[in-house]
């Protein structure tokens, strides 16, 4: 999500076609009532749980996922939960860590959960307050990383904490390779109030990356803050933003590549040298991508999808005035090798349904879905609910099946629905916003064979080929 801290389907083949009957609610601008849940026939809530305890008021959201094992970790302005999600139908709360400050944005790996921190806070404990704006430039600050460890997800402890500049809006995982007993995060942050604030200079065309010693994860700390963007990147406009360090990454470590969504650019990364990140293409589209917010590769690494948050969250943009192809993904083919390799874009993708003046719908947080032979995944897109859609064909995506409810408020815009939408060892987990969490079920012949996949760890954000999972 873009302002509230501190600042892809292909033709699927005519005989499918004829045989399964459009998902979409095309055909009408009905809206849903209230609360009221509507469905693709293909697709059912089977699992929920609302906020609960100090993560349940209206301004504490619900934010992004990491999942291990049995359980699955969510992120909260107020904290994070973990889920005990060994029945996904029954799901349950396992614990609950208050440690406020922006975002809280998760990611994991082995018994390290790590926590990023959107906002300025008095330090870096688990007790801070948050610094007023107002604030004068000597008040002390943290904003950044904290590292907890979760052997007993029933127990979380509080290892260790990295201060970053601009904070950590979100954050991507990268293992370090052969010998190397590490583990590195791409800190994004990122400055649109084109002036210099305390912890957050201008220029800030760069990201922080952490190294965790696995060995020892209390000496993590900042080891690099490579400048993307010498050029400075895109200047911006009043219609799309400038590009000032990355919104979100999203790495493939066993292909050596990564794609930034840097506000105003979307980026192509070598990462083969963990800590010295080194860009491959950019691109823009100063017509219809207001903010560059996220990338999702397929299987093969040869496309990615980026998202544009139109709105920043916080906007109603799934209208007939916005149109289909803002506030929208769009699907670009990698071609050529090496140093070669470029972003060529193909089309665009947006859920086809139509939603209330009070509903924040745009494209948001999804995953690939492991089906072999395609390119499916699975998205959030805030009260515009979750999509399941098939950009196999690059140039022709189509929707699978979809999952919504109806608006929070007729009378007022909230801020709800679901922030992330992941596919996890067979079901789809979301993180709604307001409601909490809900578990769904796909059953549709066109995702067979992705239910056999099974994995131990996921990070959306850290995709790997689900072919060794």
């Amino acid at each position: 999500m873009k302002h509230l801290a501190s600042r892809g389907l292909a033709a699927i083949g005519i005989m499918l076609a004829l045989v399964i009957p459009d998902v979409a609610r095309a055909d009408t601008t009905a809206v849903p009532a209230v609360d009221e849940i509507v469905s693709s026939p293909n697709i059912a809530q089977v699992g929920h749980l609302d906020k609960t305890g100090p993560f349940a008021t209206e301004t504490s959201y619900n934010t992004d996922w990491a999942f291990r094992g049995t359980y699955a970790f969510g992120g909260n302005y107020n904290g994070f939960t973990v889920y005990d999600i060994r029945n996904p139908r029954s799901p349950k709360v396992a614990a609950q860590v208050v440690c406020p400050g922006s975002q809280n944005d998760l990611s994991i790996y082995g018994d390290l959960l790590f926590v990023a921190t959107d906002s300025q806070r008095t330090d870096d404990s688990c007790n801070s307050t948050a610094v007023p704006g107002s604030a004068p430039a000597e008040t002390p600050r943290w904003e950044g990383i904290k590292v907890f460890d979760v052997k007993d997800p029933l127990n979380p402890r509080y290892l260790a904490a990295v201060k970053t500049d601009c904070g950590s809006h979100t954050q991507t995982l990268v293992p370090g390779k052969g010998r190397d007993r590490s583990v590195y995060l791409y800190v994004s942050s990122y400055n649109l109030s084109r002036a210099s604030v305390p912890n957050c200079a201008l220029p800030h065309d760069k990201i922080s990356i952490v190294k965790v010693p696995l060995r020892n994860p209390a000496a993590a700390a900042v080891v690099a803050t490579p400048v993307l963007f010498p050029d400075g990147g895109y200047e911006g406009d009043e219609d799309s933003s400038a590009t000032t360090g990355c919104h979100d990454i999203t790495a493939y470590p066993q292909r050596d590549i990564a794609a930034g969504a840097c506000m105003g650019d979307g980026a192509l990364f070598d990462i083969s040298n963990p800590v010295a990140p080194k860009v491959i293409a950019t691109v823009r589209d100063t017509t219809n991508f207001a903010f560059w917010h996220s990338a999702t590769f397929n299987n093969s690494g040869s496309k990615v999808v980026f998202t544009d948050e139109l709105g920043g969250g916080g906007g109603a943009t799934c209208n007939p005035t916005v149109g289909p192809e803002r506030g929208a993904d769009a699907i670009y083919d990698i071609v050529g090798r090496g140093k070669h390799r470029k972003l060529e874009f193909r089309s665009y993708f947006k859920i086809p349904r139509e939603n209330a003046a009070t509903e924040n719908c745009v494209a948001h947080n999804g995953s690939l879905i492991p089906v072999p032979g395609r390119d499916v995944m699975v998205q959030a897109w805030y009260q515009g609910g979750i999509s399941i859609w098939d950009f196999t064909d690059s140039r022709k995506p189509v929707e699978i099946a979809y999952w919504e409810r109806g608006p929070l408020s007729t009378e007022r815009l909230v801020l709800g629905g679901s922030w992330s939408a992941y596919w996890y060892n067979g079901f789809v987990y979301s993180s709604d916003i307001q409601k909490g969490l809900d578990v769904l079920k796909v059953d549709d012949r066109r995702l067979r064979g992705a239910a056999w996949f099974r994995t131990r760890q996921f990070n959306a954000q850290t995709q790997a080929d689900f072919r060794t999972w």
